[in-house]
């Protein structure tokens, strides 16, 4: 079935994300799979790895060769790639029972800030729910936020879990990443370019940018700063 470039076109449409937000699931740099589908170059063999590693229900002699179907036998016994062509395959999550300290806690929007609570105050760990996520928990994660609202479809749903790792220095950014940031005007997840004109302010850009327009942020708003490591999709 055509060459490898097709096929991994077939993933993400399956899938139902970006070519840019399945860049970022796989790990590597903008362009990479952009310029595979679109223009025909090569892909090494680390990232054929990555998408197999990262796309456990994918066939990997499918994708390879071509032969038999897209997802594999086990897979396609329960048909579980995805519940909705929204939704990319992730690690399983488990609900922590009530009070259980193991797990990932999921943090309410306006408490982010407050996060990791110390003596003083701030969140109560004991008061949020938690998921077990042994993939996320290995990358550092320490809190979930639940995504709200649609400025960020197709990459994230409202209703989406992140797994997020706090940033200490917030003074630097990899421009083109998805952060969160915890400003004045509440929890923000945008795409963070850099501002060629306002230097003291940062340029937030949406996925679903035909509805929600880039902004301004100055940098000074920014109370904390996270990367995302994760999702986990509900569905």
């Amino acid at each position: 079935m055509g060459n490898i470039s097709d096929r991994i076109a077939l993933i993400i449409k399956e899938e139902g994300i970006s070519i840019r937000a399945f860049e970022q699931h796989i790990g590597c740099s903008n362009g990479v799979i952009s310029k595979c589908i679109n223009k025909g170059t090569d892909i090494s063999s680390l990232w054929v790895s990555k998408i197999i590693e990262t796309f456990p229900k994918i066939d990997p002699k499918w994708l390879l060769t071509g032969e038999g179907t897209m997802l594999s036998p086990s897979s396609a016994a329960s048909n579980s790639i995805t519940s909705s062509k929204s939704s990319p395959s992730i690690p399983t999550a488990c609900h922590a029972p009530h009070g259980s300290s193991e797990g990932i806690p999921l943090i309410p929007l306006d408490a982010v800030a407050g996060f990791p609570a110390e003596s003083s105050g701030g969140v109560r760990l004991e008061d949020c729910e938690r998921y077990v996520i042994p993939e996320f928990e290995n990358k550092g994660a320490n809190f979930l936020i639940r995504v709200s609202g649609d400025s960020m479809v197709p990459l994230y749903y409202s209703g989406d879990l992140l797994a997020c790792r706090k940033i200490t220095d917030i003074r630097f950014f990899q421009w083109g990443t998805v952060y969160v940031l915890e400003t004045s005007q509440g929890v923000l997840v945008k795409r963070v370019q850099e501002s060629v004109d306002h230097a003291d302010s940062i340029l937030c850009v949406s996925e679903n940018s035909s509805v929600h327009h880039p902004f301004l942020l100055p940098r000074d708003d920014i109370r904390s700063l996270s990367i995302i490591v994760g999702l986990v999709r509900l569905v």
